[in-house]
C-alpha cells in the first residue's frame, strides 16, 4: 500500500524495523528538548503529514521499551489518525514514572500501525439476542 506523506522533520520516514513488524517508529520533531515531569503530558509533533486512503486509519501506540524502562506511554493509546486529517501528526505522551523524562529531537517516541476499518450503519431495534454472558460487564467472566 502506498501512502502519500510530507516529511518536514529532517528525520528519516517511519519504516518497519523487521520483516514481521506491525508498527513503524515515530520520531519527535523538536526545536528544543521537552522535559515531562511525573504525571505530566504533552503533544509531541512528528513533522509528518499524511494522506491515508479512506477506510484506513493510522493507530499511534506506545513503544514497549519506553513504557517498560521509563514509564513513558501514549495517553490515548491507541490514538487514531483519520484518513481526512492533514495536520502534523502529534503524539500525546505522558510520564507515568516518578522521574523527569526529557524527549530529544529525533527520539523514537511511539509506533504507528496502519489498519483497515469498517464503517458501521446503525439498525435500531427493540431487543437484542440472548447470550450466556448477558449484561455481565467488567470482571463478570472471573479472574482465573
Amino acid at each position: 500500500m502506498k501512502i502519500k506523506i510530507i516529511n518536514k522533520s529532517g528525520h528519516k520516514l517511519p519504516h518497519y524495523e523487521t520483516l514481521a513488524s506491525a508498527g513503524m517508529d515515530l520520531r519527535a520533531d523538536l526545536k528544543a528538548p521537552i522535559t515531562l515531569k511525573p504525571l505530566e503530558r504533552t503533544i509531541v509533533p512528528t513533522g509528518l503529514f499524511m494522506e491515508l486512503p479512506v477506510g484506513y486509519e493510522a493507530q499511534v501506540r506506545p513503544r514497549s521499551g519506553l513504557a517498560a524502562k521509563k514509564g513513558i506511554t501514549v495517553l490515548n493509546a491507541p490514538g487514531t489518525i483519520d484518513a481526512d486529517y492533514r495536520g502534523n501528526v502529534g503524539v500525546i505522551l505522558v510520564n507515568l514514572s516518578n522521574e523527569d523524562f526529557t524527549v530529544e529531537n529525533g527520539e523514537r517516541i511511539a509506533q504507528m500501525v496502519i489498519a483497515k476499518h469498517e464503517r458501521a450503519e446503525w439498525e435500531e431495534v427493540e431487543s437484542l439476542s440472548d447470550t450466556d454472558r448477558g449484561e455481565g460487564g467488567f470482571g463478570s467472566t472471573g479472574t482465573k
